[in-house]
């Protein structure tokens, strides 16, 4: 496994922002399960018994909503200033779901495939937040989650809504947060039929980021985590995985998708497999307090976006590394970055 300088990368700083300057002219479609993350803010000072049960009554003083799961693609895609975004996935007909599309609406996004069904929730994660010295904590989470298998109907929807906007965009982006099979919008039915759509369109870029089933797609970019690509290369290991074994991951995942793989290590950084090469392109270093939620949605926007822009795989895993030491460093929220941003981090 070779590992792969920045300075190896680019001819130059100009190279890298040449690429970064052709983000506006990627159009993008996120397809999967679109979830709402609310924060509500609470300051335990202001707790009081309620009336009723003598139970403490936690009072909010203050709410922040924005699209999670495939929607912190959405926000990440479009603080980089894409082209165009389209989101394809299912919401409620609740209140989280008028928030959800209204949030995403605000940051450019179009929803109309985002399709409206009254048999499912809006998926949402509720994120208490208490105020301990100025300083947010995340308390416990309730979640908002469909549990039941999505219906053949609604299958239908999805299937027709991709197709419908694969002719708009130069990359379809596919992303699943719930894990329990066919309960999202990634099922095994229309993830079957976008490896067909990929087959077909080799024009477009297919590129999956899958909690659960990173093994299960052909003719499609896949970015799996190292715990992901063991799982879905059904290799074990009785201790913390070897970089001999996550190469050995990342290779048949190589094997069975066809496309390169970008095997995300953490601190380590992305390792990349094409068809004759392994290669480690290292992690930017950051310091001081990190928050690593969505770090690897912001890595996927900026992967995403360079390989449209013409990067090669080893190029844009540098800048998806970028946008992720961006965000990381963000506390208490899913960050973003802007292309002025990358464009002012140095070669090193």
């Amino acid at each position: 496994m070779q590992q792969a300088r920045p300075v190896d990368l680019f001819s130059g700083h100009e190279e890298l922002a040449a690429f970064v300057d052709r983000f506006p002219q990627v159009s993008v479609a996120i397809v999967g399960d679109f979830f709402l993350d609310q924060y509500l803010i609470i300051d335990p000072m202001l707790a009081e018994p309620s009336v009723e049960t003598g139970r403490a009554a936690h009072q909010v003083v203050g709410i922040r909503q924005s699209p999670g799961a495939a929607g912190t693609v959405a926000n990440n895609i479009a603080a980089l200033e894409a082209g165009r975004i389209f989101a394809v996935g299912v919401v409620g007909d609740d209140g989280h779901g008028f928030i959800l599309r209204r949030e995403l609406e605000k940051r450019g996004v179009d929803t109309q495939g985002l399709l409206t069904e009254e048999s499912r929730f809006t998926p949402t994660y509720t994120k208490p937040m208490s105020i301990d010295d100025g300083i947010e904590r995340e308390t416990e989470r309730i979640d908002i989650i469909n549990r039941t298998t999505t219906p053949p109907q609604i299958e239908d929807r999805i299937i027709g809504a991709i197709e419908k906007v694969i002719p708009k965009v130069d990359v379809v982006v596919l992303l699943d947060q719930v894990v329990r099979p066919d309960v999202g919008v990634l099922t095994s039915r229309v993830r079957n039929a976008v490896c067909t759509m990929a087959r077909q369109h080799k024009e477009t870029l297919f590129y999956a980021d899958s909690r659960g089933a990173a093994g299960e797609y052909q003719n499609v970019i896949v970015k799996p985590n190292e715990a992901e690509a063991m799982r879905a290369a059904r290799i074990t290991s009785r201790a913390q995985a070897s970089d001999e074994e996550i190469l050995q991951a990342g290779r048949a995942l190589f094997e069975r998708t066809g496309k390169p793989i970008f095997l995300t290590r953490g601190e380590k950084g992305i390792l990349v497999v094409e068809e004759k090469r392994e290669t480690l392109v290292p992690a930017i270093p950051v310091h001081g307090p990190l928050d690593i939620c969505g770090a690897g949605d912001s890595a996927t926007a900026g992967i995403v976006l360079s390989l449209a822009s013409g990067a090669s795989p080893l190029q844009a895993a540098y800048l998806g590394n970028v946008v992720a030491s961006k965000t990381v460093v963000q506390i208490g929220t899913t960050g973003t970055t802007t292309r002025r941003e990358i464009r002012q981090t140095p070669l090193v």
